[in-house]
């Protein structure tokens, strides 16, 4: 266990006032909010609160322990058990650098909400406002969403004074946990409204327009912030729509860019010539003619710059890349015959037929 006063980089002869500055210089650097998904600054966190905890009380600084008695308190089993705790604990310094003051107490949030919206290609690509339906815990009118009934009021949880969390010992520290009397609401319903039964919101099922933006793919999620279940006394969730494109057998979708086959005979990849080929404008039901030039070999691609999918809340599109797929027919008239007999003379081709071993034509 390290030395507290090495925790919080500080001397031992430091001031509160000290203590306090390097415990918010540290919490600032630490707080799991500015390093999402990093271990080991949350346990740099917790470490440095606890230290402070300790710390901040005179008498457990001096008078009590010593060094080696503030080592053993730190691991006698007290001190904070997660990020919640700690933020309740030191809620008013917090506040002072995440925005406001804190209360001590968590403003609750709603439950967020999915939902699943089916696309065509084309609406994918251009964008569209589709109606979507939810069910959803909003506010209750009856009691204004307070829970209780018309002409009476919520009153303080006597466990807690209102405040939502109560202290306890544990150890040698003093620990703050949401109280489970009101589980963190502060206050309790003697009269509860009759609408609700008390709980401040009811289901209703609603129907939301949602605009989808130009250039979205299968799979993306639109959220409508404020959207989800609403929190009686706090903020209201939100609403998370799941997007499901259908697919389009003209167009394969690669990022922005969309590949387009085009079959074409083999006589015409050899003379070359003008091609009609699909495109995305017009809601995917478009036309545009190319040059394909002589000689194209199978394979070769034709790219139509800036005239894929728009990106996503940007200007601009990707590509539309057009492949070639010569086609060798398979069966030809006796005519047909004859001119490609005389095309393959004129090259020098052999298309003599040979026979196999018991006469028949291979």
């Amino acid at each position: 266990m390290r030395d507290l006063y090495e925790v919080l980089e500080v001397e031992r002869s430091c001031t509160s006032g000290d203590l306090k500055k390097a415990y918010y210089r540290l919490a600032k650097k630490y707080h799991p909010d500015h390093n999402p998904e990093d271990k080991g600054a949350e346990d740099k966190f917790k470490e440095a609160s606890n230290a402070y905890q300790i710390l901040s009380d005179d008498e457990q600084r001096y008078d009590r322990f010593g060094i080696d008695g503030l080592r053993g308190a730190a691991a006698s089993g007290g001190g904070f058990n997660n990020v919640d705790d700690i933020v309740s604990a030191f809620g008013d310094l917090f506040g002072d650098f995440f925005g406001g003051r804190s209360t001590g107490r968590r403003q609750p949030r709603g439950a967020d909400l999915r939902v699943d919206l089916e696309l065509t290609f084309p609406e994918a690509v251009w964008g569209v406002t589709k109606e979507v339906k939810v069910t959803r815990d909003v506010g209750c009118a009856t009691c204004n969403a307070t829970g209780a009934a018309p002409g009476s009021k919520p009153e303080p949880c006597k466990t807690c004074n209102g405040k939502g969390q109560v202290v306890h010992a544990q150890g040698f520290f003093m620990v703050q946990t949401v109280c489970p009397q009101c589980r963190g609401a502060g206050k309790q319903i003697k009269d509860p409204c009759t609408d609700c039964r008390g709980r401040g919101s009811k289901p209703e099922t609603a129907t939301l327009d949602v605009t989808v933006p130009s250039g979205v793919d299968d799979g993306q999620t639109l959220r409508l912030a404020g959207k989800g279940e609403a929190a009686p006394g706090g903020m209201t969730g939100h609403l998370y729509v799941v997007l499901h494109v259908q697919g389009d057998e003209r167009f394969k979708r690669e990022g922005d860019d969309v590949l387009t086959e085009m079959p074409v005979s083999f006589l015409k990849a050899t003379l070359g010539g003008e091609l009609e080929v699909h495109t995305l404008d017009d809601n995917c039901n478009g036309t545009a003619t190319i040059d394909m030039k002589p000689g194209t070999q199978p394979g070769e691609v034709f790219v139509r710059r800036g005239q894929g999918v728009p990106h996503v809340n940007e200007g601009g599109r990707g590509d539309q890349v057009i492949l070639f797929k010569v086609e060798i027919p398979k069966k030809l008239s006796a005519r047909a015959k004859e001119l490609m007999n005389e095309l393959a003379t004129e090259l020098g081709e052999t298309t003599k037929e040979k026979r196999g071993l018991f006469g028949r034509k291979k």
